[in-house]
C-alpha cells in the first residue's frame, strides 16, 4: 500500500516547545513519573485562577452563544477592543478593524497566510517565540531573524535589522515584552523599528500578548501609537494577563494606513470567514475583562506572585556556577545562558532531555527559540516560589559534574 506522508509544506515548520521532549514527558508520565512542566507559559496547572467576574459573564452569555457570530466577532467585544487602545492613546481604529480569533496564534497565522507569496521575507527576531517562524514557513514565505542583544537587556539590534532588510522583505515582527527573553523594548527602541517599517513600506507585526505582564515599572509601548502612518497589526489576548489560555480568546488589530491595503484586508477578511468565527462564548469573556479590575497588576506589584517568583528565579539562576541571567522586566519566562566554556554543550535539546531523564523537569531548550548556539534554555517562572527552589535547585544539582 501508498505510504501516507506529510506536506512538503511542514518541512520546514518547527514547534519545539511541544515537540520530541514534551513526549518523551508524556511517556515518562505515562510510566508513574511526575514532571515538572516548565516548557509552557500556561497558567492555571500553576494555580492562577480566572477572574470571576469572567467567569460569571461567560456562563450569563452561554444560551445567546450557541450559534456562530459575524466573522470578526461579536460586535460588544470588538467594541471594548477598540476603546481600550483608543485609552492607550491610539487613533485611527473602528470596529470593523478588529477580529477577534481563536487566541493570537490562530491571527498569527491567519495574517501570514493572507500576506505571503512563496520566498517572501519577513524579518523575526531571534529568540523568538517559533510560531512566528514556523507561521511564515508554513505560508511560504522566507524567515529572517535579526538578532537581539542579550548584553542590551536582550533589545533588538536595530542595525543587524536595517541590513537584512531586502527587496524581497514584507514584513518586520516584534515581540514586545518578548517571549522567551521577558524583554521590554523602550519607546526609542519600538521608534526604530516602525522608522525602519515606515521608510521600506513593510508591515509592521507587533506581538503584544504580555502587554499587561510588566515588572519594575516597566512601562509597554504599543507599536501602533508611535506609528500611526504604518501598516501595523496588533496582536494581544485574555491567556496571560487574565489566566485564561485556555479559552483562546485574542484579537488582532488593524492600524496605519488600511486605504492602501485594501487587498490584503480583504484577504483576511477571507481567511477570517473561512474559520467561520472565533469561539463564541469566550468572546464574551473580553469586554468585561478589558473593563474591569486589573487583577494582574496585584501579581507583578512589590509583593506579587508573579514578580516574587521571577526575582527567586533569577537569583538562583545566578547562583549557579557558569550560569547567568538577565533579568526579565515583563511576561512569565527567563533565558538563561550556560556557558560554553563551563558547559560546552553541542545539542541543548540533548542538554533537556538529560534534565528530564535525570530530574524529572521538563524545560524549553534555547534553539526551539531559534537562537543560534545551544547556549540557553527556557525557564517558565509560574510555579510557587518553593517549586522554584527546588526545580532551581534541582537544575543545580544536574549541572554540577555535568558532562555533555
Amino acid at each position: 500500500m501508498a505510504e501516507f506522508k506529510q506536506s512538503d509544506k511542514l518541512h520546514n515548520v518547527l514547534y519545539d516547545i511541544r515537540g520530541p521532549l514534551l513526549q518523551h514527558a508524556q511517556r515518562m508520565e505515562a510510566e508513574g513519573h511526575q514532571i515538572l512542566k516548565l516548557n509552557i507559559g500556561n497558567p492555571a496547572p500553576f494555580g492562577f485562577e480566572a477572574p470571576d467576574a469572567i467567569l460569571m459573564d461567560m456562563i450569563r452569555n452561554l444560551s445567546t452563544a450557541q450559534g456562530y457570530s459575524d466573522a470578526r466577532g461579536i460586535y460588544s467585544a470588538r467594541t471594548a477592543v477598540v476603546q481600550y487602545y483608543q485609552g492607550r492613546g491610539v487613533e485611527g481604529l473602528d470596529v470593523d478593524d478588529i477580529y477577534l480569533g481563536n487566541g493570537v496564534s490562530e491571527l498569527i497565522t491567519l495574517s501570514l497566510q493572507a500576506l505571503l507569496n512563496n520566498g517572501d521575507e519577513v524579518l523575526i527576531p531571534t529568540p523568538d517565540y517559533p510560531l512566528w517562524t514556523a507561521s511564515v514557513s508554513l505560508a511560504g514565505g522566507s524567515p529572517v531573524h535579526y538578532m537581539c542583544d542579550e548584553s542590551e537587556h536582550w533589545w533588538p539590534d536595530v542595525d543587524d535589522l536595517a541590513a537584512k532588510i531586502t527587496d524581497r522583505t514584507k514584513g518586520i515582527v516584534l515581540i514586545n515584552p518578548n517571549n522567551p527573553t521577558g524583554a521590554v523594548y523602550p519607546r526609542h527602541i519600538v521608534e526604530q523599528i516602525a522608522e525602519l517599517a515606515r521608510q521600506h513600506n513593510l508591515v509592521l507585526f507587533s506581538d503584544e500578548i504580555y502587554e499587561k505582564v510588566l515588572y519594575d515599572g516597566h512601562e509597554h509601548v504599543n507599536a501602533a501609537l508611535v506609528a500611526d502612518d504604518v501598516l501595523c497589526l496588533t496582536f494581544s489576548g485574555l491567556s496571560k494577563a487574565y489566566r485564561i489560555a485556555g479559552f483562546r480568546s485574542g484579537w488582532l488589530a488593524i492600524t496605519g494606513p488600511k486605504k492602501n491595503a485594501g487587498d490584503y484586508i480583504e484577504g483576511i477578511n477571507l481567511l477570517a470567514s473561512m474559520r467561520l468565527c472565533a469561539n463564541v462564548p469566550a468572546q464574551h469573556a473580553i469586554q468585561t475583562a478589558l473593563g474591569g479590575h486589573q487583577s494582574i497588576e496585584d501579581l507583578v506589584l512589590p509583593g506579587g506572585r508573579l514578580l516574587e517568583q521571577r526575582d527567586t528565579a533569577f537569583k538562583l539562576l545566578n547562583d549557579i556556577p557558569g550560569v547567568s541571567c538577565e533579568l526579565a522586566a515583563g511576561a512569565l519566562y527567563l533565558f538563561p545562558r550556560l556557558d560554553p566554556d563551563v558547559y560546552p554543550i553541542q545539542s541543548d535539546e540533548k542538554f533537556a532531555l538529560d534534565l528530564l531523564t535525570e530530574q524529572r523537569i521538563l524545560i524549553s531548550h534555547g534553539t526551539a527559540f531559534n537562537w543560534k548556539d545551544p547556549d540557553h534554555f527556557r525557564l517558565v517562572t509560574l510555579p510557587s516560589v518553593p517549586d522554584i527552589e527546588d526545580a532551581v535547585g534541582r537544575i543545580a544539582e544536574f549541572l554540577d559534574g555535568y558532562k555533555p
